[in-house]
């Protein structure tokens, strides 16, 4: 029998690819967007549109609770790739409360599983996203339902933003740029959390095939440019002012700050995972 997956977060960037993931693997897909018509289009980096792999389209808004009650009913597992990062909205209402919503629901379907997308490290972050996920991935593991916490190293559509600045000849690091990561493909990541949807319960960090240091990364990025760069290193007295004028000019852009800025200061790099290449990417964009 086939089973129904619900997909939460469909039409960002990686919950397309695990709704053309699912489909592709044979399961029916029950999309929750807050348009239809949106969805149906191509999304973001090469994100796939959703127009004819989706078996049931649930119009649902994640601050509003009323629109995901019996959301969950006849579905056997559910994939959560809800989460904020760059919108005006409130991490802690979508990340965290959005995310208990549908945990809620999940358990009263009585699903077989819940998959969550969270962050690697997660607990070490002082940004609203960081705690807001971290706070969620502790009720999840505390869950009747059995729940699968991915924590991918970081997408390759968050390495664009190194990437315009290197095409101008400019690039960045914190301390000496010793950190570790390895990003990975919104499809690669889709496959993983496919590949685990009926085990056990269970936490894996993820990322792509190619380990960088983000001084390594840079270097590629100049290279692929085809030009020389120059590399600021940012010391703590930098980070920790940037962070503070932020923190005084909106939550928003203190969230943002601390998200990134204590990002490049952790090893964050996963078991690698998937054949899509960083430096392919970049060269499409």
């Amino acid at each position: 029998m086939t089973e129904t997956v619900a997909v939460a977060g469909a039409s960002g960037y990686l919950g397309r690819h695990v709704v053309a993931a699912l489909a592709a693997h044979g399961y029916r897909v029950r999309a929750l967007v807050r348009s239809q018509d949106a969805a149906e289009k191509p999304g973001r980096f090469g994100a796939p549109t959703l127009a004819g792999v989706v078996a049931e389209w649930q119009i649902v808004d994640y601050l509003l609770p009323r629109t995901l009650d019996g959301v969950f009913d006849g579905v056997d597992r559910v994939v959560s790739t809800l989460g904020v990062t760059r919108q005006k909205a409130d991490p802690w209402d979508v990340d965290f409360l959005g995310n208990l919503r549908l945990l809620e629901e999940a358990e009263a379907s009585q699903v077989h599983s819940f998959s969550y997308v969270n962050v690697i490290h997660s607990h070490t972050g002082t940004s609203t996203t960081m705690r807001s996920k971290h706070a969620f991935s502790q009720v999840l593991r505390r869950s009747a339902v059995a729940g699968h916490l991915v924590n991918p190293s970081g997408y390759f559509s968050d390495m664009t933003d190194f990437w315009l600045l290197a095409r101008k000849g400019w690039g960045f690091v914190v301390g000496d740029g010793d950190a570790q990561l390895n990003p990975i493909h919104g499809a690669d990541l889709a496959e993983f959390i496919v590949s685990k949807l009926t085990e056990p319960a269970g936490e894996w960090d993820v990322g792509g095939p190619d380990v960088f240091t983000y001084r390594s990364l840079q270097q590629l990025m100049f290279e692929l440019a085809g030009r020389p760069g120059r590399v600021v290193k940012l010391g703590p007295r930098a980070t920790k002012t940037m962070i503070g004028l932020a923190d005084h000019s909106s939550p928003q852009a203190s969230n943002l700050a601390r998200f990134f800025l204590e990002g490049l200061q952790i090893d964050a790099a996963g078991t690698p995972f998937g054949t899509h290449h960083l430096a392919d990417f970049l060269r499409d964009q």
